[in-house]
């Protein structure tokens, strides 16, 4: 596999903001009578706002308009946006910064595919928003993952369908798998077992390593 760009994930792959959302989700769920625990919060990995709302909802069979969903996703996301204030550079996973420069030194093209609405403004807080040459989020995406849209779209922006993923759900990952890309999954094996590649972390992981990685499929 000739590689030419790799797509990043954003939550739990460049930095870890799940626990900002969790806290988020959570104080919503509790203002409206729902107990949401961290094992619900799992399955919200890669999935929009709206349908993480609905999911929440449904846990006690709640039902509301459009209007009353627009508006609650809202609330959460002001929530959010006040946990993550104090996000900045030191909030970066291990090994991103340096393999995101070692791709960039050997011509690979870095593109961003998240879910999140807020993925620009949190790139911009962690410093690292002009190393992207293209990014994909939920602000352009009208699919959650598991669909492939947002992958699709980043490959189509960055010009090229030779493409690896690295993401930290499994969702995300059936996504990559679904667009034809190459996947390196982001955390636990075994929840993770259906990329084609999973690392503990990105630290020390290198471009050569890459290529070494993706020297097997082409033999």
């Amino acid at each position: 596999m000739r590689i030419e760009a790799c797509i990043f994930d954003l939550d739990g792959v460049i930095v870890d903001s799940a626990i900002f959302h969790f806290e988020a989700w959570q104080y919503l769920a509790s203002n409206l009578g729902i107990e949401f625990t961290e094992k619900h919060n799992e399955q919200l990995k890669g999935v929009g706002r709206l349908d993480s709302l609905k999911f929440i909802l449904e846990l006690e069979n709640i039902e509301k308009d459009e209007q009353e969903l627009k508006i609650l996703a809202s609330s959460k996301n002001t929530h959010y946006l006040q946990l993550i204030e104090s996000l900045g550079e030191s909030d970066i996973l291990p090994g991103v910064v340096d393999l995101i420069k070692d791709l960039k030194a050997n011509n690979i093209k870095i593109g961003l595919g998240s879910a999140s609405k807020n993925a620009q403004p949190i790139l911009h807080k962690l410093g690292i928003f002009d190393q992207f040459d293209a990014i994909i989020d939920g602000t352009h995406t009208t699919e959650s993952k598991p669909h492939p849209q947002v992958f699709l779209m980043g490959s189509k922006a960055l010009g090229t369908s030779n493409v690896v993923v690295f993401e930290d759900a499994r969702k995300g990952v059936a996504a990559a798998n679904s667009a034809g890309f190459f996947s390196i999954g982001i955390g636990n094996q075994i929840e993770l077992d259906n990329a084609d590649f999973v690392l503990p972390n990105l630290a020390g992981f290198t471009f050569k390593n890459l290529i070494n990685l993706l020297q097997p499929v082409d033999e």
